[in-house]
């Protein structure tokens, strides 16, 4: 935001470096021994500003609970006081175990500036705050005027990060990372590996030698490949690179090595009359062992038009298979030897089983992929869906707080890539359901759908923002489309239970019940879903039902009043609220 020119006679106009200095993860470092954090913080500002500042020329302009606000005359200071101060964490981390370090962020540009005796303003001092959002632990993001001031070696080790977005700055900024001098680079780029296991699907054998027969392998990868790239959780290899492989006798352990694929889909096929039989198998690569196999058929006619079932079951079959496997593997072994794409398939099953022992663990993986890769968009975006979910389970002792968190986790999400979809509907869902800001929700929404019309989450959330309003045409058509685009989510329970609300907004009660005991059977422990099923019977005149449904949420949701229900709903302002409040009340919810 543009500021005012301070008043005072000898603000002046000048040439500044503005170092933004800022304490990674001080949310969690403060929640888990808040006495310590600050007393070593105390220490770190005390010993920046008693020797590290007057050697460099620097002013500490400001001392906040968790970040510094620094300027210098020139940039080469500016910047070796950064290193200086990166170093000074040694001292102040001695002695504590590495989940208790304080590591700092920093960010920094270079520009004219009002300054007086007190403090420094102007879009340079926002702009450094904005850099250091994309800043890792232990690292410091520049502009390009910090780096145009610089020699790479001799001042510093530099890396351009390209054109980077940041939030309220309208166009991509060109930043770069800094680490200190020398003919090394002592900073690695932490991608935090990738964030979803790479699948190769080898066509298919045929157990006959007629050409005609042949071809069928081909059809089939290539219709499975189409419909496993659709899913979120799966990068799927190209079939010009697992052609290669059709009828070798190549083991998964060698496809996986060539091919960098986590798992392997393979099989052969029999053909009688028009039937089919297949027998698929999916296997880990590097341990070669079999994850799943199965026996399925189907009508050639139909596989080659794209219509035949079988294609639909085996993508279902594979993708609950990696993902059951991924689970397996995050509950059996240590974090730190766990793949990214392992930590998250794991946390979002996790959250959304909704054993609250689970919900725990699934924010523990979150964090460690948050602190693995913590330029990446979509790790922040989850951890900000979880504490959606703990406000809207009834399972947060402080809603503010979680509020709060959710709202920097996918501030974060959106610093790293103003352009993630995932981000962006996160960011709408938190505006929605714990803000109830809702032009900023549909913003969000919209922005996501425009980037990608596919988005099923993007439909699935602007639906529900629509049924909350009482607008229930459109929230079903728009939950509708997000059930048609996404009919093997494994999580497709939360599906049917959103699709659900949407039906509830528009008076189509029956069709209400029937997604919400859908819902219900996959998962029963969704409290939400309870809330639609109890206010549909009411509504629909089956009390006896409304009250053994209501009777079943309190058991889950022991602390649900009525009127807490209205605090955090989002519809508490509309007719929707009114309606469904009532209901609530009446089926046995106390008030």
């Amino acid at each position: 935001m543009p500021q005012d020119l301070p008043s005072a006679s000898h603000a002046v106009r000048a040439i500044r470096t503005v170092l933004v200095v800022d304490m990674a993860d001080s949310v969690r470092l403060m929640e888990d021994n808040e006495e310590d954090t600050i007393s070593r913080w105390r220490a770190m500002v005390d010993h920046v500003n008693r020797t590290i500042l007057p050697r460099h020329g620097g002013r500490l302009v400001k001392s906040l609970g968790d970040g510094m606000l620094v300027d210098f005359p020139h940039v080469l200071p500016a910047v070796t006081a950064a290193f200086a101060i990166q170093g000074a964490c040694a001292g102040v981390n001695a002695g504590a175990r590495q989940e208790r370090q304080i590591l700092l962020r920093m960010g920094m540009q270079v520009g004219e500036l009002i300054a007086d005796d007190h403090d420094v303003y102007g879009h340079g001092v926002n702009l450094a705050a904005r850099l250091t959002t994309i800043a890792g632990p232990g690292e410091i993001v520049v502009s390009a005027g910090v780096r145009d001031h610089l020699t790479p070696v001799l001042d510093a080790d530099i890396e351009d990060l390209g054109e980077c977005y940041l939030k309220n700055v309208r166009q991509p900024v060109r930043a770069f990372r800094l680490g200190p001098p020398g003919p090394h680079p002592v900073i690695v780029t932490d991608t935090g590996g990738e964030l979803q296991p790479a699948l190769a699907v080898i066509p298919f054998s045929a157990r006959s030698s007629k050409p005609d027969h042949q071809v069928l392998g081909d059809v089939l990868a290539d219709e499975l490949i189409a419909a496993l790239s659709r899913a979120s959780d799966l990068n799927v290899i190209s079939r010009f690179s697992t052609m290669a492989f059709r009828g070798r006798e190549a083991s998964a352990v060698e496809v996986g090595a060539h091919l960098n694929a986590s798992y392997v889909l393979s099989g052969g096929y029999r053909i009688h009359g028009t039937r089919v039989n297949l027998i698929a198998q999916l296997m880990e690569s590097k341990s070669g062992r079999v994850i799943w196999a199965g026996e399925l058929k189907g009508d050639m006619e139909a596989i080659v038009r794209g219509d035949d079932p079988l294609v639909t079951q085996l993508v279902s079959e594979v993708s609950t298979a990696v993902i059951t496997r991924e689970l397996q593997r995050a509950q059996s072994s240590a974090l730190p030897t766990l793949e990214s794409y392992t930590l998250l398939m794991a946390a979002i099953s996790l959250m959304h089983g909704l054993s609250l022992s689970d919900f725990g663990r699934a924010r523990a993986l979150l964090r460690t992929l948050v602190e693995r890769a913590p330029r990446r968009p979509v790790p922040q975006a989850w951890l900000a869906k979880w504490h959606v979910m703990r406000v809207w389970q009834g399972w947060s002792e402080n809603p503010t707080k979680d509020t709060q968190q959710a709202l920097r986790a996918a501030t974060r999400a959106l610093d790293a890539d103003g352009r993630c979809g995932l981000a962006l509907v996160i960011d709408g869902v938190v505006h929605t359901h714990l803000l109830k800001k809702f032009d900023v929700a549909e913003e969000r929404f919209d922005t996501a759908l425009d980037l990608n019309p596919s988005d099923s989450l993007g439909w699935l959330f602007k639906g529900t923002l629509h049924a909350f309003k009482g607008e229930g045409k459109a929230a079903m058509q728009a939950t509708t489309r997000a059930l048609r685009l996404s009919p093997l989510d494994p999580l497709h329970y939360y599906y049917d239970s959103l699709a659900a609300t949407a039906a509830l907004s528009a008076g189509r009660y029956d069709r209400a019940l029937e997604l919400g005991r859908r819902s219900l059977r996959a998962n029963r422990t969704h409290t939400s879903t309870l809330r639609v099923l109890t206010i549909a019977h009411w509504q629909l005149g089956h009390q006896e039902e409304a009250r053994k449904t209501a009777a079943e949420l309190m058991r889950l949701e022991p602390n649900l009043t009525v009127s807490g229900y209205l605090e955090r709903s989002p519809s508490s302002a509309y007719e929707t609220g009114k309606i469904w409040s009532s209901a609530l009340r009446n089926a046995g919810v106390p008030k």
